[in-house]
């Protein structure tokens, strides 16, 4: 079983920043663009951004777009999500996943007004 290992999830105010962090197997991470998801309660699963195996091609759901950084370091198997400026309708459960492969356990993140 793939284990993703995520951490840095936390209640923060609005306009406050989180960096979440995701450790992958280096034979899963090496191969898989990485991507984080999130929900929230009564709302659907959704994409927030992804990241190719590269680091270079990155994607962003337009909400978070230029709030949000994706970033990977391959020398660690590891994907961050820098948030910055968080707003309360960004609290959800964050999940790191290897897309088309595997998904983390999730990580919450509460945005207090």
């Amino acid at each position: 079983q793939v284990q993703l290992v995520e951490s840095g999830g936390g209640l923060v105010q609005a306009g406050g920043s989180l960096r979440l962090s995701c450790a992958a197997p280096v034979d899963i991470f090496s191969s898989k663009h990485m991507a984080w998801y999130r929900q929230a309660p009564g709302k659907k699963y959704e994409m927030v951004a992804t990241i190719a195996t590269g680091g270079s091609v990155t994607t962003y759901a337009i909400s978070v777009k230029g709030r949000f950084t994706i970033s990977r370091d391959n020398a660690k198997n590891t994907v961050y999500l820098q948030m910055n400026s968080l707003k309360p309708e960004d609290t959800a459960v964050y999940y790191c996943v290897a897309l088309g492969y595997a998904r983390g356990q999730g990580s919450q993140v509460t945005v207090s007004s």
